[in-house]
């Protein structure tokens, strides 16, 4: 898999994670690891990095309100959310270049968001400063 579809993946798995209560989620993380593999050799990554997010939702989150004006993560859309969550920790964890995780988050947004969620998704970003 491309960089490019590892993030998408782990993307699905971060919205799915909206639907579960946290240990749920762990649970069907974990079968995707050990049973299902849907991502051939990149399972473990995609389900690793994702956890990562979701056990840093708390931070994330307290991120995003605050680059956010007028929006509370509560009221942005999932698929929205899903996608900034996965770009802030992109750039404040794993130190991905903000041009890259910006640019990787619109794709997405254009993908599989509404109408104007690339243009919410890239504000929103823009606003994130990683120092």
């Amino acid at each position: 898999m491309t960089r490019s579809e590892i993030r998408e993946a782990v993307f699905i798995l971060i919205f799915q994670a909206e639907f579960y209560e946290p240990g749920e989620w762990d649970s069907y993380a974990a079968a995707q690891t050990e049973e299902e593999k849907p991502y051939g050799g990149d399972t473990a990554e995609v389900v690793e990095k994702a956890r990562g997010v979701v056990a840093r939702l708390r931070e994330i989150d307290g991120i995003i309100g605050g680059i956010s004006e007028g929006w509370k993560p509560s009221r942005m859309s999932k698929v929205d959310l899903s996608i900034i969550r996965l770009a802030v920790y992109e750039m404040k964890y794993e130190k991905l270049p903000k041009g890259v995780a910006i640019n990787e988050a619109v794709e997405l947004a254009k993908k599989y968001g509404a109408d104007r969620s690339s243009a919410f998704v890239n504000g929103v970003l823009a606003k994130f400063d990683e120092g």
